[in-house]
C-alpha cells in the first residue's frame, strides 16, 4: 500500500489510502512520517480529536519516532520534524510552525469540513495522504474534490479471515419504525431521531439483550442525542450494570479517566455521542450496540468496527442492533468496492441502499448472510414454493469464438477513448476507463492516448485533468 501510495504521489499531491479499521492505517503513516523525517522533510499527522491525539503518540511511542504536538495542553516543541497536531489547535497555529512537506490526513472522510480545508488550502506545497476506512462525507458523496488517487486496502472478510479482525455475532431485534422521520444533510434529523429511540421499550430491549447475549463484557453504546445518552447510561446502571454517559462536552480530564477505568474493567457500558464512532482503539471492547439508525453507511461502519479489533481474550465480538441498521446497510463483512465518486456500491454493482442480503432469525434475532438455517439456534426457514412461470424454448451452446470475433470488430471500431469507455461500460467491465485506456495504447501509443485523456478528463469534470491523465497512464503502466 507504501509503494502504491508513493507511485501515485509521483504525478498527484494528494492521495488516499482506503483500509478498514485494523488494517493498521496509523502504522502505516508512522512508517511514511518516519521515512520522510529520516530525509529531513517536515510532516504533519492530522487528527480530529484529543483522544486520537493521545492514541497516535503511543503508537509513535511504540515504533521510535520522535514527534511533537500541536494540541492544546501539550508541551510545545516546534523544532521536531514530526508533529502530531489537533486540527482545531493547528488551523490557529499554523503560522508558528515550518511548512509541511508532508500532510497525514486520519479519518480523512472529514477533510471537507471548513477547518480541515483550511489547512490543507494553506498547505499548497505539500503532499497530502489522507487515511480512511470509509472514504466518502457522511450523505455518500465522495472526495473527489480533495483527493486525485485511491489505493485500496485488503478487504474486512480478509482481514477476518488472517486474525486482523476479530470474528463476530450479530443480532438485530425488530428495527424502529423511521418512516416519516425528516431527513436533514442526508441522514435521520437528530430530534425526529431522539424521539423515535428514547423510549423505555427500546432501552428496555438493549439492556434485555446485553445481559442476555453478553453480560459483564466491555460495550460501547452508539446513541442519537446527550439526553438518550444519559438516559440509556441510567437505566443501565439501574439494572446491574456498571455504565457511564460521555460525550464532546464533557470534560477532557473526565473523559480521560472514564476511558482509563473503561480500559481496566471497572465500567462495563460506555454511552456516547459522536465520540468513539472513529479511531477509538480499544481491542478489549466485545460489544456495540447500536441505538442510532443512520442513514450514513460510514457512520455505521465506523460504529461496527470498533468492537472489531482482535485481542488476545477475545473469542468474538458481539454487534446488537436496535437500530435497523444491518438491515439498511448490510453485514459488516460485506464486500464493498469503494470509489473517491462517493457511495460504495456491494460487490457485483449493486447499490447499498437497493437491499442487501441479510437475513434476520425470527426465533433468537440473529442476522446473518442468506443460509437455508439460522447459524446461531439453528431455526430452518421456510421456503415458500411457487409453480414458475414456463416458457418452452430450448438450450442452444454459445458460439464463444464468434462472441470473441464480434468483440474485437466492436473495438476496431471506436475511433476515441470515449467511444471506447463507453463499450467498456456497457460490457459492465469494473474499471471501463482503464481498459479503455490500456487498449487505446496499445492500438495508438501513449502520446495520443495521454491527449485523449486529457480531454476525457475535461469532460467529465475533473478538477486537474493533466494530473489525472498522467496518473492512469502510469497505473496501467504498472
Amino acid at each position: 500500500m507504501i509503494a502504491e501510495a508513493r507511485g501515485l504521489l509521483r504525478h498527484n499531491d494528494s492521495v488516499l489510502i482506503q483500509a478498514p479499521t485494523g488494517a493498521g492505517k496509523t502504522a502505516l503513516a508512522a512508517h511514511m512520517l518516519g521515512s520522510a523525517s529520516s530525509r529531513g522533510r517536515i510532516s504533519w499527522f492530522n487528527c480530529h480529536r484529543a483522544e486520537l491525539v493521545e492514541q497516535t503518540a503511543r503508537t509513535f511511542d511504540k515504533v521510535g519516532i520522535p514527534y511533537g504536538v500541536i494540541a492544546a495542553g501539550w508541551p510545545v516543541n516546534p523544532n521536531m520534524p514530526v508533529q502530531i497536531c489537533s486540527i482545531d489547535t493547528l488551523k490557529n497555529r499554523m503560522s508558528r510552525y515550518r511548512a509541511p512537506d508532508l500532510i497525514v490526513w486520519d479519518e480523512a472522510h472529514h477533510t471537507a469540513a471548513a477547518g480541515w480545508k483550511r489547512v490543507m488550502q494553506a498547505n499548497p506545497q505539500a503532499k497530502h495522504v489522507g487515511l480512511s476506512a470509509t472514504p466518502e462525507r457522511l450523505d455518500g458523496k465522495g472526495l473527489d474534490d480533495l483527493f486525485a488517487a485511491m489505493v485500496r486496502g485488503p478487504s474486512v472478510p480478509w482481514l477476518i479471515e488472517n486474525g486482523y479482525l476479530s470474528k463476530y455475532r450479530a443480532f438485530a431485534p425488530p428495527a424502529p419504525d423511521m418512516a416519516g422521520v425528516t431527513k436533514r444533510m442526508g441522514d435521520y434529523a437528530r430530534g425526529e431521531n431522539e424521539s423515535v429511540m428514547d423510549k423505555p421499550t427500546i432501552t428496555g430491549d438493549a439492556i434485555k439483550h446485553y445481559l442476555k447475549l453478553a453480560r459483564g463484557k466491555s460495550a460501547v453504546a452508539f446513541c442519537v442525542s446527550v439526553k438518550h445518552s444519559q438516559h440509556v447510561a441510567e437505566q443501565f446502571r439501574l439494572a446491574g450494570v456498571v455504565a457511564v454517559h460521555l460525550d464532546g462536552t464533557t470534560q477532557p480530564e473526565v473523559r480521560k479517566q472514564t476511558i482509563a477505568a473503561f480500559r481496566r474493567g471497572e465500567i462495563q457500558v460506555l454511552c456516547n455521542v459522536d465520540l468513539f464512532g472513529e479511531g477509538f482503539d480499544l481491542p478489549q471492547l466485545e460489544v456495540s450496540i447500536l441505538l442510532r439508525p443512520t442513514q450514513s453507511l460510514s457512520l455505521y461502519l465506523q460504529q461496527v468496527g470498533r468492537c472489531l479489533r482482535p485481542d488476545a481474550g477475545k473469542k468474538q465480538a458481539l454487534i446488537l442492533d436496535h437500530a435497523g441498521n444491518i438491515a439498511r446497510h448490510g453485514l459488516p463483512d460485506d464486500e464493498r468496492e469503494w470509489s473517491l465518486e462517493g457511495r460504495a456500491k456491494k460487490a457485483g454493482g449493486k447499490g447499498v441502499d437497493s437491499g442487501p442480503a441479510v437475513r434476520q432469525c425470527p426465533s433468537c434475532y440473529a442476522a446473518h448472510a442468506p443460509a437455508p438455517k439460522c447459524p446461531e439456534c439453528g431455526h430452518e426457514y421456510v421456503v415458500q414454493a411457487r409453480e414458475p412461470e414456463v416458457v418452452d424454448a430450448e438450450l442452444v451452446e454459445v458460439d464463444l469464438e464468434a462472441a470473441r470475433k464480434r468483440r474485437v470488430i466492436e473495438n476496431r471500431k471506436c475511433e476515441s477513448l470515449a467511444e471506447l469507455v463507453a463499450v467498456g461500460e456497457g460490457r459492465g467491465y469494473k474499471r471501463p476507463l482503464f481498459w479503455a485506456a490500456h487498449y487505446h495504447r496499445a492500438r495508438k501509443g501513449s502520446e495520443a492516448t495521454l491527449g485523449e485523456l486529457v480531454a476525457y478528463a475535461s469532460s467529465i469534470g475533473k478538477p486537474d485533468p493533466g494530473k489525472f491523465a498522467a496518473w492512469v497512464l502510469s497505473a496501467i503502466g504498472r
